[in-house]
């Protein structure tokens, strides 16, 4: 028998089956800041604590700011700015390893071009290293994606104009960051190449995704590493549409295969899809469709929890200002749930980030203009016991 499920928020009780909410904890903000608090990007470590990242414009231009929760989000830390930068630091990216070491990268305008930047922290978050740039371009180095692998080694990808086109480039830290390979351009093409996202598996293997407009409409490729990063395989075209495909997301599930969500506008507007692979890579499913809106469904991020069930977030302006949605799959991505709106508020809430802990508790952060400007919004989604069958599985 299909079994039921029932999801439960730290702002309500989501009822699959039945659409109901119910509040629970009334007030999901986290930040309360003079500037716009945007791009949030989230992550949780070995002992459960969350930890936060965003760009928030409250001095005066965008600075990166950081912080934590050790009781699944019910109460933070206050907010750490990372950044003192006279040009603007933006879009961080989260990775950790263990319950103490932090890592976060992002890219800055400061040195007359963008470049990539890194910090740590080896105490939890509460104290952090200096700034060290990663990258010397003549390019502009943007969007970078941080991933670590379960020997603690940090890989960086990132995409950059240096070439005259926009590549993917890569780099990787065997000792927590202190020391850095050079530089490797992965990908050669005629077209752009674009938004990298990375995933570790294990000891040796990583998958990559981006966007790239070489056929001519944007398409999503891929790209592994069975070494640790030290030799790549050739990319991989994931999909053939009529229209774009852009904003991928990856994770890899407990056998070390890679799942794939993205936004297609093939259909005439924004949609979401997904694809895996079950065979670490090799091949790859069919493209499924996920959302059937009449509005734009876009920035997907996506999660594997346990055991290996698949849950992807979007912002969907279909009612009229962007809310968050949720779809998930409790069967290793044959079958989805209906589509969930998880936000109904006044301004709109975008850019959601996604993270499992060990207790099966999903996490969300996206930042939200309901207070009048942006800010930084979370929430906790325990996931009980359930049954898809009895309301209709797509």
């Amino acid at each position: 028998m299909t079994r039921t499920k029932i999801v439960i928020l730290s702002i309500g009780i989501l009822l699959l089956a039945g659409f109901g909410w119910a509040p629970l904890v009334l007030n999901p903000r986290i930040t309360w800041t003079s500037g716009d608090s945007e791009c949030p990007n989230i992550a949780c470590d070995s002992s459960d604590n969350l930890h936060v990242v965003w760009s928030d414009f409250t001095p005066g231009n965008y600075e990166i700011y950081y912080k934590k929760s050790t009781d699944g989000g019910t109460t933070w830390s206050a907010n750490r700015r990372l950044t003192w930068t006279s040009g603007s630091s933006w879009t961080p990216a989260i990775a950790v390893n263990g319950d103490k070491n932090v890592y976060v990268v992002w890219y800055e305008d400061m040195p007359g071009n963008s470049e990539i930047y890194f910090k740590k922290s080896t105490d939890g978050g509460a104290n952090w290293t200096t700034n060290m740039r990663l990258t010397y371009n003549t390019g502009w180095s943007y969007g970078p994606d941080i991933a670590v692998d379960s020997l603690g080694r940090l890989h960086v990808v990132w995409f950059d104009s240096t070439t005259g086109d926009h590549e993917i480039y890569y780099k990787k830290s065997s000792n927590g960051g202190t020391n850095w390979t050079a530089s490797r351009q992965l990908t050669n093409n005629a077209g752009l190449s674009y938004c990298p996202r990375i995933a570790a598996f294990s000891t040796n293997s990583l998958h990559l995704v981006w966007s790239d407009s070489t056929p001519g409409v944007t398409e999503i490729y891929y790209k592994k590493s069975s070494d640790g990063g030290a030799n790549w395989s050739t990319s991989k075209r994931l999909t053939w549409t009529s229209g774009d495909s852009v904003n991928p997301d990856i994770a890899v599930d407990s056998s070390g295969n890679p799942h794939v969500a993205w936004r297609d506008n093939t259909p005439g507007n924004e949609e979401i899809y997904y694809k895996r692979s079950a065979d670490k890579g090799t091949s790859w499913s069919s493209d499924k469709r996920l959302t059937w809106n009449s509005g734009t469904s876009r920035n997907p991020s996506i999660a594997i929890g346990l055991p290996d069930e698949i849950h992807v977030v979007w912002d969907d302006d279909t009612p009229g200002n962007y809310e968050i949605y949720y779809k998930g799959s409790f069967d290793g991505g044959a079958n989805w749930s209906a589509s969930f709106r998880e936000t109904w508020n006044s301004g709109a809430s975008t850019s959601p980030s996604i993270v499992f802990n060990s207790q099966g508790i999903l996490h969300v952060a996206w930042y939200d203009y309901t207070p009048g400007n942006y800010e930084i919004y979370h929430v906790a989604w325990l996931i009980v016991v359930p049954m898809l069958s009895s309301f209709g599985v797509k």
